[in-house]
């Protein structure tokens, strides 16, 4: 009987697991790729010993339409010129009718309460202002905040990170707490967004709203009246809309100031219902200019607005719920890098701050362009550098603080990884900020402060996609915010009191002799110093 020859098997197998192992070795060595749209990423069998640095080394135009966005800033320049010379000339021009229609239902208070600063922190560490202004803007913005007799206001502009008035919320409720003022601030007309937001509940009917975002499918003539707010709104003959006031956080439940804003291009009849109670009408003649319905009373809890008649081309945009002290209006417009600033229209922009006259600008930008593996954002920056020229040009009295992106975090073969991106958009966004000669804020280290994105996540303060917060993590940066802020107002303060002190007359002893020597005066006597009881006295007996 013939033997088959003996078969080597260990050999085999030996041969079998090196060609396994030399195929996997290749397969790791393949850069990421996509297929159809979704992205292939690298098979790491050596992870746990080598990590690939996947970065590209171009720019970030791909993940923006610069050309889409595009700003004529000496046209910008040229229409907010115009509305300030019709504001200076207003007196002398043809009458057409008034941008306000006040109704006073009760006087609001006089004065606002003296401010002291309160310097204990309520994050776990300080994360400063870096301020890049010579004229000290930030600075300059405290002495109003401590010291002005008015509404100071601030307007955030941001995307989803702060829609629903997350973090806004919770920075407004500690600034009026401490500084003084009520009210949630801006509330859109109507939106399909205004469900998410417990700060003020807005019912709306017989409007439809239209996105900034989506401007290009928005109607003549209402794809050109965008404000900054983001939204505009068309409505029907009867359309109203209610706001009405809630206890989400403090100072909220009333205020004593409402402005409803709106354009009134044809004539119409507009009607204000106060706290479900009393009504106001009136007739707007027909303009093309922004328009303020205001209302002061001591306590208003819910405010409606109805179009009566002359609905078409009315535009509605929100109203503003304030009182004197500190006003922060939400403006955020979801998936918006910030160049959808320059699809607003500037008229329209420096014609409400007329109006308001906005101290601070705060923009919250960048997440929706950052990108894993994309460590060049120069042409971003100049587009931030835009953003804060454009602002300045709609709001030229305000100072602007550039907010750098927060802590994010992505999911890949190594588990959950600070994003590679975050040090490069941070430099982006502080060297525009450099640039322009405004301020900075870095979200980055106020979050890294309280731990991190990933300890956000893991304490419910923010969402598993490991990106956005939500209001328990909106409350942890607020704080921060507000620790940088009043650390600037506790430096105000001491000014102030310099200032307070250098002011004291100052009599020296010559002029004191000429006025003890003069005979019209007659001075008081001195009166002796009275023993302080707390010391101890000697007597002639001791």
């Amino acid at each position: 009987m013939n033997k088959k020859p003996t078969q080597d098997y260990l050999v085999r197998g030996w041969k079998t697991t090196l060609g396994v192992l030399l195929t996997l070795v290749v397969v790791s060595l393949v850069p990421p790729f996509t297929v159809g749209g979704v992205e292939l990423r690298r098979a790491n069998i050596f992870s746990d010993l080598y990590r690939f640095e996947e970065h590209h080394d171009t720019e970030s135009e791909s993940l923006f339409n610069e050309e889409e966005f595009a700003v004529d800033m000496e046209a910008v320049s040229q229409q907010v010129e115009a509305v300030q010379q019709q504001l200076a000339v207003a007196d002398t021009l043809p009458h057409e009718g008034p941008t306000e229609y006040r109704w006073v239902v009760a006087d609001m208070e006089a004065v606002r309460p003296a401010v002291e600063v309160d310097e204990r922190l309520f994050s776990s560490r300080l994360t400063p202002i870096e301020d890049f202004s010579d004229e000290g803007l930030i600075a300059a913005f405290c002495d109003t905040l401590i010291e002005a007799d008015r509404t100071v206001r601030i307007a955030v502009m941001g995307d989803s990170f702060v829609e629903g008035d997350i973090l806004t919320a919770d920075l407004r409720e500690r600034l009026q707490v401490a500084f003084g003022g009520r009210g949630t601030g801006f509330a859109p007309m109507a939106s399909p967004l205004t469900g998410f937001r417990r700060s003020v509940k807005t019912q709306s009917k017989g409007w439809t709203a239209y996105n900034v975002m989506q401007q290009k499918s928005v109607p003549a003539p209402y794809n050109e009246q965008f404000y900054v707010s983001g939204w505009v709104c068309r409505p029907t003959d009867g359309a109203s809309t209610r706001w009405e006031a809630t206890s989400f956080r403090k100072q909220l439940d009333s205020c004593s100031t409402a402005r409803v804003l709106f354009r009134a291009p044809r004539e119409s009849r507009i009607q204000l219902i106060l706290n479900d109670s009393l009504t106001q009408e009136y007739r707007v003649e027909g303009a093309e200019k922004m328009r303020q319905a205001v209302v002061e009373a001591e306590a208003i809890r819910s405010l409606e607005f109805k179009v009566l008649a002359g609905a078409a081309e009315l535009v509605g945009y929100g109203a503003l719920f304030e009182s004197k002290g500190v006003a922060v209006d939400n403006y955020s417009v979801r998936s918006n890098n910030g160049q959808a600033l320059f699809r607003t229209n500037a008229t329209i922009n420096a014609e409400v701050n007329a109006m308001l006259g906005y101290d601070l600008i705060i923009l919250q930008y960048g997440l929706n362009i950052m990108q894993a593996g994309v460590h060049r954002y120069t042409s971003y920056g100049a587009q931030i550098e835009k953003m804060i020229a454009y602002c300045r040009q709609c709001f030229p009295n305000a100072a602007v603080l550039v907010m750098g992106v927060s802590d994010r975090a992505i999911k890949n073969e190594n588990g959950v990884e600070t994003m590679d991106a975050i040090p490069y958009m941070l430099d982006c966004q502080r060297t525009a900020a450099k640039n322009q000669k405004a301020a900075f804020w870095s979200t980055f280290d106020a979050m890294q402060a309280e731990g991190g994105i990933r300890e956000f996540v893991a304490k419910g303060w923010a969402g598993k996609d490991f990106t956005h917060i939500n209001y328990g993590g909106g409350r942890r940066v607020a704080w921060a915010l507000f620790d940088a802020i009043n650390d600037e107002a506790a430096k105000a303060v001491e000014r102030r009191n310099k200032r307070l002190e250098a002011a004291k007359p100052v009599i020296d002893s010559t002029a004191y002799e000429a006025i003890a020597n003069d005979p019209n005066l007659v001075l008081a006597p001195v009166a002796p110093a009275l023993p302080d009881p707390t010391i101890a006295h000697e007597t002639e007996n001791d």
